[in-house]
């Protein structure tokens, strides 16, 4: 992906002036569509195992849990929404998509500079309206893959780096940024994903942040840090079995 010729490579976190204007809004700035899994997952409780078959029917959007969070994150950096204006044409929309998906997932843009979407409140409502444009504008499976920054995963993961990451995490969003981050269990494999977070608050173990999470988009994602164990962990879902993970916050430097 290239980066938006008018920014520069410096985190939006280190550099007040590109600032995101607000944080994401879970009702408003999430897609009204799901990265859809590909399997069905089977978790037994009593062995821990997790087994999984084919879905049927297949399904045909898959696999892009990371382009979801990236896009994400791009409309909330460089596109305005105007509800009150009149709605535009498809040609209009598909050539406004693929300018804000061009640009750079790491540093917001200044408020002139934003694409002016007219005729709805958020990405949601654009979304349901404009799902087959936004699923083909938005990037294909391989995006998922092709990431600078999974090389991080394949490297020791201590509780002091993970201690470290809750502690930016949480002051990254009390600075009102969105943090995007990488969910592992490397060199396992049962979970390899990506998540928006929008907000943090104080537990009796620690902190609790709500994320959207591109494969359920009817509700926030509840994600829980115990600062004594210095462990992230996620509750059973659809297709994770619960329990134990470390985080990644990605989309961030010239190298994250």
């Amino acid at each position: 992906m290239m980066p938006d010729k008018n920014t520069t490579r410096q985190p939006a976190e280190d550099n007040p002036a590109h600032a995101a204007s607000r944080r994401f809004d879970f009702k408003r700035d999430r897609f009204a569509f799901a990265n859809e899994l590909k399997w069905a997952y089977h978790h037994d409780a009593a062995t821990g195992r997790t087994t999984f078959s084919p879905r049927e029917p297949k399904p045909d959007y898959t696999l892009r849990c990371f382009v979801l969070a990236r896009a994400a994150r791009q409309f909330l950096y460089h596109a305005q929404f105007e509800p009150a204006a009149p709605a535009a044409d498809e040609w209009t929309y598909r050539r406004q998509i693929r300018e804000i998906v061009s640009r750079n997932p790491r540093i917001p843009c200044p408020p002139e500079r934003r694409v002016v979407i007219a005729g709805y409140e958020g990405l949601c409502e654009f979304s349901a309206a404009w799902e087959p444009l936004l699923k083909a504008a938005c990037g294909g499976a391989w995006r998922s893959y092709v990431l600078r920054s999974h090389w991080r995963m394949v490297f020791p993961i201590s509780r002091q780096h993970q201690a470290r990451t809750a502690e930016a995490l949480a002051a990254h969003l009390r600075e009102g940024n969105s943090p995007i981050i990488h969910l592992v269990r490397f060199p396992k494999l049962t979970i390899n994903h990506g998540m928006i977070l929008f907000d943090v608050d104080e537990t009796s173990d620690g902190l609790g942040f709500d994320a959207y999470d591109p494969n359920d988009p009817t509700q926030p994602t509840r994600i829980s840090y115990d600062s004594h164990q210095q462990i992230f962990s996620l509750p059973a879902n659809a297709y994770w079995a619960g329990g134990r993970l470390d985080i990644i916050e990605i989309y961030r430097s010239w190298f994250l």
